[in-house]
């Protein structure tokens, strides 16, 4: 029988997605491993692959179709033995609304029960009882829009329960009165000349799971000054050891692997709010604010803390290419105990970063600049940079993070401990 190819879950929370492009056509033969589609989910674009042989009958939603649900069916393919003659391809308005390709193509579980959901009526009169009458009279409630739960289908005073009379509606255009309730309120322009570009699904999952941290997340900011001399010494002595192996050190490399051990010193804040417990995690995985085309991504160096720095710098150079191509897979963004964000290539001095829930903290990172600063009790010119954590107040103490910040304070100016 034909195979239906079903939009994959390529996450775990991933629950509709973008058939951003087709790599196949109908009549095409494909076999287990060939790639059939990219797929843009809320993260990251990712390629789809056969997992059965045989014939591409039909590509039942076309490329560049929005929101298409998780286990919608998305193409068929014909097996050994069948009928492999390709379908028409699916027309722009089956595109805007696949819905009912995908009702067409999977078996429902049950029949559609439009006709029992109507209350029994003999002749026009619903059947109800005298008590559901008058309590729908005095409610407002339309009886032929309830589904009677009593003996025949009969409407009884139970099935009137949690139901709320309709909003009244203008006479004169009663039909748009739903409309205007599930729209927005339009955005003013003011007259003012503007381009309009539509949201992708990574923008739109950054403005809805920030929005949430905001609102949901008791943010705590504590700021520290750090001298950079140390580091960026030793940084320069690594970079000439390490010019034969190709290896290059970024300040955020070694800014990675501090943060990461100044978590492990201090593990009441490498945890997690989780309802009604609080998880204290095992190791350090950091994850890294990287800036790609389609919005902010984090991929993760997991266990950051045993990593050597150069291996740090050799697995981010490779998860920030892949991130700006999008190809990032769920496992390397997906987890992480804290975030690391770095906005000092474009001269920021100082600034508050959002929580990535369910992490409990992130730490923003500034410039180093030569500032004027008190060096063994005189006034001299240091390379300073500030940096300032945010903690979920819910889950760390102000003290627990004031420790941390000083653990990390002291790793960055003290950096052979970063090597050790």
């Amino acid at each position: 029988m034909p195979i239906a190819i079903k939009m994959p879950a390529l996450s775990p929370t991933m629950e509709e997605g973008t058939l951003a492009k087709w790599l196949v056509k109908a009549g095409d033969t494909v076999k287990s491993g060939d790639i059939l589609a990219e797929i843009e989910t809320d993260k990251a674009t990712m390629e789809f692959e056969a997992v059965d042989e045989g014939v591409v009958v039909s590509i039942d939603i076309p490329e560049g179709t929005e929101g298409v649900k998780v286990g919608a069916v998305i193409a068929t393919i014909a097996g050994e033995d069948e009928d492999a003659t390709p379908a028409a391809a699916p027309t722009p308005a089956a595109a805007a609304n696949p819905a009912p390709v995908v009702a067409s193509a999977v078996a429902a579980p049950a029949p559609v029960p439009a006709p029992a959901a109507a209350p029994v009526v003999a002749g026009n009169r619903v059947i109800a009882s005298p008590l559901a009458k008058r309590l729908a009279a005095e409610k407002g409630i339309d009886l032929s829009t309830i589904k009677g739960s009593g003996p025949n289908g009969r409407i009884v005073r139970a099935d009137l329960e949690g139901t709320a009379a309709p909003a009244a509606a203008p006479a004169a255009a009663p039909a748009a009165a739903p409309v205007a309730a599930a729209t927005p309120a339009p955005v003013p322009d003011f007259g003012i000349p503007y381009t309009a570009a539509k949201l992708n699904n990574v923008r739109k999952t950054i403005a809805r799971r920030l929005t949430e941290a905001k609102q949901t997340i008791p943010h705590i900011y504590l700021t520290v000054d750090v001298r950079l001399d140390a580091l960026l010494k030793l940084r320069a002595q690594l970079n000439t050891a390490l010019e034969a192996s190709g290896v290059k050190l970024s300040v955020n490399d070694l800014l990675i692997k501090a943060l990461a051990k100044a978590l492990v010193q201090v593990p009441k804040c490498n945890v997690s709010f989780a309802g009604d417990e609080l998880r204290s995690f095992k190791r350090a995985d950091i994850s890294v604010a990287v800036a790609a085309p389609s919005g902010l991504i984090t991929p993760i160096i997991v266990d950051a803390g045993a990593k050597s720095v150069s291996a740090i710098a050799t697995e981010m150079k490779a998860l920030a290419a892949k991130a700006r191509d999008g190809k990032l897979q769920p496992h390397e963004y997906q987890g992480g105990t804290a975030s690391l964000s770095n906005l000092g290539m474009f001269g920021i001095k100082q600034f508050d970063a959002v929580i990535n829930p369910p992490q409990a903290m992130i730490l923003a990172v500034g410039a180093g600049e030569a500032r004027p600063y008190v060096v063994d009790g005189a006034l001299a010119v240091a390379t300073v940079m500030s940096a300032t954590g945010s903690f979920d107040h819910r889950a760390i103490d102000g003290a627990d993070g004031a420790e941390m910040m000083q653990a990390f304070k002291a790793l960055v100016e003290n950096p052979l401990a970063l090597v050790a």
